[in-house]
């Protein structure tokens, strides 16, 4: 076995936390109303569109697909924005399963919140990226919620997924 830790067992930790949120977040409705400030939202749920918005869109570029929209993302509730984490699950394990895909092929990218930047990395670079992305902000979030009054449970730490062993 190698040592090397893979997207495969990355994306199914993220698939873990976000299950997690999920069901947290319709068992504790109240809690996607909670002023947030993460990622420029301005509440919970927000920054569940933006976790899940922005896996999708990660997912969509590595893929050479178009790009959804902003504006398309649904703004809720729980269950469609979670339907955008699955698509993008979809569009990434179709990559991992892609035995011709060139993972270490640089991408570039144009940002408009990154004035004059264009972002270059290979495949495998902005995959993990996209992942560690989402786990951030569900840390942000459980830190956030406890200090709220809200304590979430969320084991997010990769040493107590199911992901590796």
């Amino acid at each position: 076995m190698s040592a090397a830790i893979t997207l495969e067992e990355l994306l199914k930790w993220n698939d873990e936390s976000a299950k997690f949120w999920k069901t947290h977040l319709e068992a504790n409705s109240a809690l996607l109303e909670l002023p947030c400030g993460i990622g420029g939202a301005a509440n919970v749920q927000e920054l569940i569109r933006h976790v899940w918005g922005a896996e999708l869109r990660w997912a969509e570029r590595i893929a050479g697909l178009p790009t959804t929209d902003r504006e398309l993302i649904p703004t809720g509730p729980v269950e469609a924005l979670f339907g955008v984490h699955l698509k993008a699950g979809e569009i990434y394990r179709s990559l991992l399963d892609d035995a011709k895909l060139d993972w270490d092929e640089k991408l570039t990218f144009d940002f408009p919140w990154v004035p004059e930047k264009k972002l270059t990395g290979s495949r495998r670079k902005l995959m993990a990226h996209g992942l560690f992305h989402s786990q951030r902000h569900w840390a942000q979030l459980a830190t956030l919620v406890r200090t709220a009054g809200f304590p979430s449970k969320f084991f997010g730490d990769i040493l107590f997924s199911s992901a590796l062993s």
